[in-house]
């Protein structure tokens, strides 16, 4: 699949999920990331009016899922998330942010990506780390 016709099957399959719900939308493909958006607004706030942390480790491991999913061989395997540890390091509250998820290890069963979460000036907002594992599909 092209880049192009990859972008376009993520809109399809994040249609009445999680994903729709938080507006994420995905916007870049390389060839060993992918990146996300999705609005600050008061849907993903905080009481205080800022950025829920659960909204941006939804976010990531939402683009780590999706990555797993793109670049590993999902015709005879599934993904899921394992493990996910987050460090929120800037507040905002309004705006973009950006989730670029990235391998550091991809191995056949297991993956680590490193997923940076930014503001549209670039600045660090969160950090996160997703283990995800890839579990062979019964044959039927």
């Amino acid at each position: 699949m092209t880049k192009e016709e990859l972008l376009e099957l993520s809109k399809k399959v994040c249609k009445n999920t999680l994903m729709e719900t938080l507006e994420i939308e995905f916007t870049e493909i390389g060839e060993d990331y992918l990146v996300a958006k999705m609005p600050v607004n008061s849907r993903v706030h905080q009481p205080d009016g800022v950025l829920h942390g659960g909204a941006s480790v939804a976010l990531a491991e939402s683009v780590g899922s999706l990555a797993s999913y793109i670049f590993l061989d999902t015709e005879n395997f599934f993904v899921r998330g394992i493990e996910i540890a987050a460090n929120h390091l800037k507040s905002i509250k309004e705006g973009w942010v950006y989730a670029k998820a990235t391998f550091i290890h991809k191995g056949r069963t297991t993956q680590l990506f490193e997923i940076r979460i930014t503001d549209e000036a670039a600045n660090l907002i969160s950090l996160v780390k997703l283990t995800t594992i890839s579990l062979p599909k019964e044959k039927k």
